[in-house]
């Protein structure tokens, strides 16, 4: 902005400076040239900086079209204090420019006598140019420039210029008629008459012509009485001479088609040839029109001095590379083999990788050696290594080859500078890059969220998965632009997430009328989950309209503007919904959670909508089959059983990990063991401080209302002729079993879900049971059938 009244400042100086040489004139030649001496005395209004800045620009420079670079300081300073797109004044600076240069040369061809119109440039062009081409071709050069000028910024059209000629020759060509009195008729021809009639505006409709030829309606009708047709412009066919009488009459506006029809005259007065003219042609296609008068649509427009974060907000630790213990490394291979070989197990080759906490050994048994046989060896090499984790892989998938995993005495951290930095994450060609750490070989693990679609992250408490959590976030961070990704943030630890709170406006969702985008409280996370299906349902009904499969061919569809913003159409970012701690959310409020999400994975993918998942207590009815059938990319942590690790990867080794960010990613059936990346929560903070700190959209980005259920917003006033048939017998099945339930009235009465809801929230209103406490059975507030019947006949005599 200080920049844009600098500029706005200077184009005013040059405007007073260069008027004051004109008046001045060559006053102030001889103190240019003493621009030190302060005893020199200049006439210039602005003393001799504007002296010296006058004779620059127009005597040494481009003369009288130095008063162009006025306007164009002034326009971009006003942009830049207004922060308009700077981009939009590219063509206007490119023009004026070519102007600047094209109007020097004319000056310096014609003025030779004035050296200030066309300026030292001008002149020294002119001779430049006509000790070449001569003088004749210097000016036919200034006549191409300016036809170059006139047709492509004015954009006047060779067709009207020929048009207009045609006119003033028929014009020409009418006045001799009259003079000569050849033509001595008393009505006239329709095109004649027109023609006639225009004469007086044509002069001021030249310059319209000029700008934009249009196709204009006539101003007359036939008279209906003669059914003898006329000539409507100069291609139709004249037969034979007819007079017609013409009435001029105010007509209403023709349509196209009326106005593109060719009449044609016969000999015969009954009988007409009415000719359609041919449609007009689009040379191009709008679409393609538009991108090129505008360019491709940019999302990051509105945010186009957004800066994405730098890496030296990162922490630097000094203990970072893997560092080669010979030693270790040698004494683990001979214990391997002697192990081995004392169950009669022969290796042939023994090969180390050394990863950040892992060291894999890959060993080729001789022929005839039994895979399984190593396998069920596990825990004696991790008796004869005294490690904690042995992790055996047999055989490693794609290599005829046996991996042994075995823990380095002196781990390695991973920092989060190293990932990031990394050109394997740097070059990235993906939508979504997350950077989760190192693998065993060193390698800088990169996925593609957009490809998983949902990613499931499990582990006992105090592994990494927050850590794993924040890793995951810093890495969309520092790739995408606000305007391409959008959060949806679950913390019901209230701690873990909330240092994000400070980029709110740049890329968080959250729902209309909430104070804070991060969900803490578990009652609203049904309402948001809810709110996500509703967005699912809009973006799929925008990808019908645009008959596209996914978010990505509608984005690039709407960027290259074939899609119109007056039909709900707009750029869609891709929103990452995360929730830290899943267990507490089924435990509080259930299948309400549940069903919501597992729509939301199972149809969500194709519309840019992702799921990350965290969770401490990976157990059957946390993790259902239906949630896992749909997260087929999973990161387990360290856990304290096989269980558990076949509940998350459905297979074993998650209990043989070392913890502190050690995990097993799976996308399928293979495993990959990776040391997730550390970032520390200072790193967060100055991550979010320098987003933060930045401009930033209006508000937050907002999910369709919706209006939940809960007891807030439930009328539980029933009118007792309303209630359900079989209200009587279920409150006596409730009353009987002490138990408020839905799905007991579902398996007593055999009902469906929805009515037996309806049956519980009417007992509810009646005062037989107490409201909904989350997971708990809500409370019977009638303790026998006896005092049911009391109840219900007190209610009907009340009636």
């Amino acid at each position: 902005m200080l920049f844009g009244f600098l500029l706005v400042l200077l184009s005013i100086a040059f405007l007073v400076s260069f008027i004051s040489f004109f008046v001045s004139g060559q006053a102030d030649q001889s103190a240019v040239d003493s621009f030190t001496d302060r005893n020199e005395t200049v006439d210039n209004w602005l003393g001799k900086f504007g002296a010296y800045i006058a004779d620059l620009f127009i005597y040494r420079g481009f003369g009288v079209a130095s008063f162009l670079f006025v306007k164009l300081f002034f326009l971009s300073g006003i942009f830049l204090v207004l922060d308009l797109p700077i981009q939009k004044l590219k063509n206007t600076w490119f023009w004026d420019l070519f102007s600047i240069v094209v109007l020097s040369i004319l000056f310096g061809f014609f003025a030779t006598t004035i050296p200030e119109l066309g300026g030292t440039v001008g002149y020294e062009m002119n001779q430049f140019l006509q000790d070449y081409i001569g003088k004749t071709g210097t000016f036919l050069g200034i006549i191409f420039t300016l036809l170059v000028y006139i047709i492509f910024k004015i954009k006047v059209s060779p067709d009207a210029i020929k048009s207009f000629f045609e006119k003033k020759h028929k014009d020409i060509k009418e006045d001799l008629n009259t003079i000569t009195g050849i033509k001595e008729t008393t009505d006239y021809n329709l095109e004649e008459y027109a023609i006639e009639e225009e004469e007086d505006s044509s002069e001021s409709e030249l310059a319209k012509q000029l700008e934009e030829p249009t196709l204009k309606t006539s101003q007359f009708e036939i008279n209906k009485e003669s059914l003898k047709p006329t000539i409507e412009h100069a291609s139709e066919i004249n037969l034979e001479p007819t007079i017609i009488s013409v009435t001029p009459t105010p007509q209403p506006e023709t349509s196209k088609s009326e106005l593109a029809k060719e009449i044609i005259i016969t000999n015969d007065e009954a009988f007409v040839i009415e000719k359609a003219a041919d449609e007009d042609i689009m040379e191009e296609n709008l679409a393609a029109k538009l991108v090129e008068d505008f360019g491709l649509f940019d999302p990051t427009l509105e945010l186009s001095n957004y800066k994405f974060p730098t890496i030296d907000l990162l922490k630097e630790y000094s203990s970072v590379g893997i560092t080669i213990n010979q030693e270790e490394l040698e004494e683990n291979k001979n214990k391997i083999v002697e192990t081995l070989k004392n169950y009669k197990i022969d290796i042939a080759q023994i090969k180390a990788t050394v990863g950040p906490s892992v060291t894999l050994y890959e060993i080729v048994p001789e022929a005839g050696i039994r895979i399984s046989k190593i396998k069920s060896l596990e825990d004696d090499i991790a008796l004869s290594l005294a490690a904690l984790g042995i992790r055996i892989i047999a055989p490693i998938p794609g290599k005829g080859t046996i991996g042994i995993e075995v823990p380095n005495k002196n781990p390695t951290m991973v920092p989060m500078k190293t990932v990031i930095a990394s050109a394997k994450f740097q070059e990235a060609e993906m939508e979504l890059p997350i950077a989760l750490g190192k693998t065993i070989s060193n390698e800088t693990f990169v996925v593609d969220l957009a490809k998983m679609p949902h990613l499931l992250m499990a582990g006992a408490t105090g592994q990494g998965k927050s850590v794993g959590l924040n890793a995951v976030l810093t890495s969309l961070l520092y790739k995408k632009h606000p305007a391409e990704v959008k959060f949806v943030l679950v913390d019901p630890k209230k701690v873990e997430l909330t240092l994000f709170n400070k980029i709110e406006r740049h890329y968080l969702a959250k729902l209309p009328d909430t104070e804070d985008a991060i969900i803490t409280d578990n009652n609203k996370v049904i309402n948001t989950l809810n709110s996500l299906c509703l967005e699912m349902d809009n973006r799929y009904s925008l990808l019908k309209d645009a008959m596209v499969r996914n978010i990505k061919e509608y984005n690039d569809k709407f960027k290259t503007r074939k899609l119109n913003p007056e039909n709900g159409h707009r750029f869609l970012p891709y929103i990452v919904l995360v929730v830290d701690e899943f267990a507490d959310l089924i435990m509080t409020a259930g299948k309400e959670v549940e069903t919501p999400i597992a729509r939301l994975a199972q149809l969500a993918r194709a519309i840019g909508i992702h799921l990350i998942i965290a969770t401490q207590r990976p157990s059957v009815n946390v993790i259902t089959g239906m949630i896992k059938a749909n997260f087929p990319a999973r990161i387990a942590f360290r856990v304290t059983s096989k269980i558990d690790s076949r509940t998350i990867l459905d297979s074993g080794g998650a209990d043989q990990l070392i913890g502190r960010g050690d995990l097993l990613y799976s996308n399928g059936n293979d495993l990959v063991r990776v040391q997730c990346a550390f970032v520390d929560t200072p790193e967060v903070e100055k991550i979010v401080d320098y987003i933060g700190s930045q401009k930033a959209y209006a508000s937050a980005y907002l999910l369709p209302e919706y209006i939940g259920e809960d007891g807030s917003s439930v009328n539980l006033e029933f009118d007792i002729s309303e209630r359900d048939s079989m209200f009587r017998e279920a409150a006596e099945i409730i009353v009987t079993a002490q138990q408020g339930s839905a799905s007991l009235l579902q398996r007593k009465l055999k009902l469906g879900y929805n009515r037996a809801g309806r049956l519980i929230d009417q007992l509810e209103a009646a005062g037989i049971v107490g409201p909904f406490e989350g997971s708990k059975a809500r409370s019977v507030n009638i303790t026998d059938l006896t005092s049911l019947e009391q109840f219900l006949n007190n209610e009907q005599n009340n009636e």
